[in-house]
């Protein structure tokens, strides 16, 4: 079959979209989604930058949600024709990991999302000239009409949600409000700290009222931190004197957890001389460079470590945050902003540009 997606064909260039072509109907254990919706994640953007480590061209976008078209039948696929889904990341499924209901820790985390997807696959998608595109961009590539997946990583939501904005439930809010809920188990009395008020952090905010948490959001932008404070966050402006101080001010001697989506080692380091003794940093954005921390920083039980995609299983998460939507707990739908498949280059230029928290592409829409 054939279909529009947005190809990426180098690391500089701009989005093309164009024809692509499917080469095979879904086998066991997968399932053809019709695409009403894909968030664009920072993530996919990072392919510029990824030094040729993903492969191109490709088509992008792991925040896919939509409706199920097309099963390949099989034990473990118990999702049917008609079915409303959110895809999330790819998983083996067997590991030790996967096994531990840890899938974002899964051995093959890297292989199959980033660097190339299952060794065994022959190529899906071919261009309009036949050429093959690169494997399946997180088991999903999602900017396009049409998303062959593994029913592993895909969910089932209720039908009457409007699928076309639940993709980024897959990623970008699964990633900052399990990190509250899942890694952190923040609840009432606790006290977080979010390092950067985009989509991640902006997700953790909602995540921590949600669950009765305090929650400061730290940014130098005025308008994402008065989202912030709409969400229930204290504001924090990147500049302020003695920001340490001022956390441990607003948080009454200080923070529990902080979460860190901006890489920023100064922000990391405040951070942690902000946390109460035996509290926890978890790091969710990428580090490009050493993290060189100061003397005394994790003094007295403090902690650091990665959050990968929230410590979620995505099929317990997800369910739980369109429940905290429809309950208006989780108002995830404020922060999003959608877009033609054919204007993804105006919503890349508009989230570097932050004019936009989260992006959502709709490939069914005409552009306007």
């Amino acid at each position: 079959m054939s279909f529009q997606a947005a190809v990426l064909r180098s690391y500089e260039g701009p989005f093309t979209v164009e024809e692509v072509n499917l080469a095979t109907e879904p086998a066991e254990g997968e399932i053809l989604v019709e695409i009403a919706g894909c968030g664009m994640c920072r993530t996919d953007l990072a392919v510029r930058r990824s030094a040729g480590r993903s492969p191109l061209p490709a088509v992008l976008g792991h925040e896919g949600s939509g409706v199920v078209v097309r099963t390949g039948g099989g034990s473990d696929t118990a999702i049917g024709v008609g079915d409303h889904v959110v895809l999330s990341f790819d998983s083996c499924g067997h590991c030790r990991n996967c096994r531990a209901a840890a899938p974002a820790y899964c051995d093959s985390f890297a292989s199959l999302n980033l660097f190339g997807g299952r060794a065994e696959e022959a190529p899906r998608l071919t261009d309009a000239s036949g050429a093959p595109l690169a494997p399946r961009w997180f088991g999903q590539s999602a900017f396009a009409g049409y998303a062959l997946v593994s029913a592993r990583n895909a969910v089932r939501v209720d039908p009457a949600l409007p699928v076309e904005l639940l993709g980024p439930l897959g990623c970008g809010f699964l990633t900052g409000a399990g990190a509250v809920l899942n890694t952190f188990a923040a609840g009432p009395g606790d006290t977080v700290v979010v390092l950067g008020a985009g989509a991640v952090g902006l997700a953790a905010v909602m995540a921590a009222t949600a669950a009765g948490a305090l929650s400061v959001a730290v940014d130098r932008h005025p308008r994402r931190l008065a989202l912030a404070e709409q969400f229930g966050a204290l504001p924090l402006l990147v500049g302020t004197s003695a920001p340490a101080e001022q956390i441990r001010r607003l948080t009454g001697g200080g923070a529990q957890y902080a979460l860190d989506t901006t890489a920023s080692a100064p922000l990391i380091n405040e951070a942690l001389r902000a946390l109460r003794p035996t509290g926890t940093i978890g790091l969710v954005a990428r580090l490009h460079t050493a993290l060189p921390l100061e003397p005394g920083t994790l003094d007295r039980g403090r902690g650091i470590r990665h959050i990968c995609e929230g410590d979620a299983v995505p099929g317990l998460l997800i369910p739980l945050l369109t429940r905290l939507w429809q309950a208006g707990r989780f108002p995830f739908d404020r922060l999003i902003r959608t877009y033609p498949l054919a204007d993804v280059n105006e919503a890349e230029r508009d989230c570097d540009a932050g004019l936009v928290v989260k992006p959502v592409l709709l490939p069914q829409a005409r552009s306007r």
